[in-house]
């Protein structure tokens, strides 16, 4: 067995934690929760998602560079930081989902709890996403890991969706059908105040099925997965500053490029996936389909990952990106122009699917490939991994958060009715653009800077070559540093 394989099936079910409790407070269901349950304002929904998201991007450069600093224990330099933010970030998540008794204080409330909760999973997922650094030197057995991890990252996807979905479904909500009348709404608020109040316990019961399986998931990582230090970063190393650490990443132009491309793909799957239930309810009308219609997205991406890695192997990376994320853009025209059809609708969430599996899987694969191209230009820079793996993230969440205000605040200034059982046309064009028209222009910016990225399939085998030549240089001046001890021992 090669010495990265042991460790594949381990991270990959490591990584169930942080998808199966993130599946639940994903940016769609939050805006759900906030303006249909907990009945906050848009305007608030939209301060408290997007200061959220942005506080979450902010921590990952901060942790990212908190971990490079941190001392080699028994247990590793990354597992402290994952077995330790585990049991907070259970009650931060459980605090997410319970409505406070006093209305004046809830956008707060929900602030304050939103950004401690994406603090203490980025403890988790930073060094958790740095680990595929840690379990293999050999760039094959990075790739396989990654492709194990990021398809159980769908899977967990999937199972906190469906958990959620299905629980809180069976206390769903009566819409409103004039918002604004006062009598209907009087009469709505008396008739559904023992739904709201059933609802609100089905997020809580759902938050404690996922928060059980996190910690089950958990103990599997952190039992099953062991660190493994380079031999030549353990010679002539040298500590640096945070400053000077940012410096050296950010001006590292393979990094730079590969993040800019995927940052405006990124945030176009995150404008599609963002207003998808909302797209659904009001434009199309499936308001009882939506978690359906998800689930079959990233089943279709979950089945669908596998493929990818096998044609980024038979083909190379830079190819599978231009042909798993433009994939995309014909059924996001398709959904522009097409009516209200149940069945082709499924059909195009299958096939989103399965670009959605490329722009889940390609990034974290070519992101080791960036690293080693580093190590090779700065050999002597120790412990860089975490601030390359948390700045991708920051950039990524960053993008999410930018989605999540621009995307709120647009169906607030077009008129979106809290809890009405249809919409005005102005909101329901509104959804149209954010989740068509919208992502495929930033699909195709991306695509087009992407083009610029150096590294492709020769270039990494020229990376591989170099980094085994420095290895080998290591060992074999460790065994001499040995060989003289022993001598001198001897004598």
């Amino acid at each position: 067995m090669a010495k990265g394989e042991g460790a594949e099936s381990g991270s990959a079910a490591g990584l169930l934690p942080t998808s199966i409790l993130q599946a639940g407070e994903r940016p769609a269901q939050v805006k759900i929760y906030l303006l249909d349950v907990a009945q906050v304002d848009p305007f608030s929904a939209s301060i408290i998602l997007f200061v959220g998201r942005a506080w979450d991007a902010i921590t990952d450069p901060l942790v990212g560079f908190c971990i490079s600093k941190s001392s080699w224990t028994r247990l590793g330099r990354l597992m402290p930081w994952i077995i330790f933010s585990t049991p907070l970030a259970i009650i931060a998540y459980f605090l997410i989902w319970f409505v406070p008794d006093f209305p004046r204080g809830q956008a707060l409330w929900y602030l304050l709890f939103y950004c401690l909760f994406e603090t203490l999973v980025t403890c988790f997922h930073v060094p958790y996403s740095a680990l595929t650094m840690f379990i293999s030197t050999e760039q094959s057995e990075r790739d396989s890991a990654t492709a194990y991890r990021m398809t159980v990252e769908v899977m967990g996807t999937v199972l906190g969706t469906a958990i959620q979905g299905q629980i809180v479904g069976q206390a769903d909500t009566p819409c409103l059908q004039d918002p604004n009348d006062s009598a209907v709404v009087s009469e709505g608020v008396n008739r559904t105040h023992s739904t709201t109040s059933l609802k609100e316990t089905a997020y809580l019961l759902a938050a404690g099925v996922i928060a059980s399986i996190y910690v089950i998931c958990a103990v599997i990582l952190t039992v099953g997965v062991r660190e493994q230090r380079e031999p030549y970063k353990t010679q002539q190393a040298e500590h640096m500053s945070f400053f000077r650490g940012l410096r050296l990443v950010m001006s590292h132009g393979p990094y730079v490029k590969l993040i800019t491309g995927f940052l405006f793909t990124s945030l176009a799957f995150m404008l599609v996936e963002g207003n998808f239930a909302l797209f659904c309810t009001y434009t199309l009308g499936f308001r009882n389909e939506f978690q359906n219609l998800l689930l079959a997205i990233m089943l279709s991406a979950t089945f669908t990952i596998p493929i990818w890695q096998w044609f980024l192997t038979r083909f190379g990376k830079k190819t599978a990106v231009y042909i798993g994320i433009s994939s995309a853009v014909p059924f996001l025209i398709l959904v522009a122009f097409m009516e209200s059809n149940l069945i082709v609708t499924y059909v195009v969430a299958v096939a989103a699917g399965i670009s959605v599996a490329a722009a889940f899987l390609l990034p974290w694969s070519m992101l080791p490939d960036v690293i080693d191209d580093f190590h090779l230009k700065q050999p002597h820079s120790r412990g860089t991994e975490p601030i390359f793996f948390s700045f991708y993230v920051f950039f990524t969440k960053f993008a999410s958060g930018v989605s999540l205000g621009i995307s709120t605040l647009s169906l607030d200034f077009a008129g979106y009715q809290t809890r009405g059982c249809s919409q005005p046309a102005h909101v329901k064009f509104t959804l149209k653009m954010l989740v068509t028209i919208a992502p495929i222009v930033l699909i195709l910016l991306g695509l087009l800077l992407f083009r610029l990225y150096p590294i492709d399939e020769e270039k990494r085998r020229q990376n591989k070559k170099a980094l085994q030549a420095l290895r080998d240089e290591a060992s074999s001046s460790g065994c001499s540093d040995t060989d003289s001890t022993e001598l001198a021992s001897i004598l």
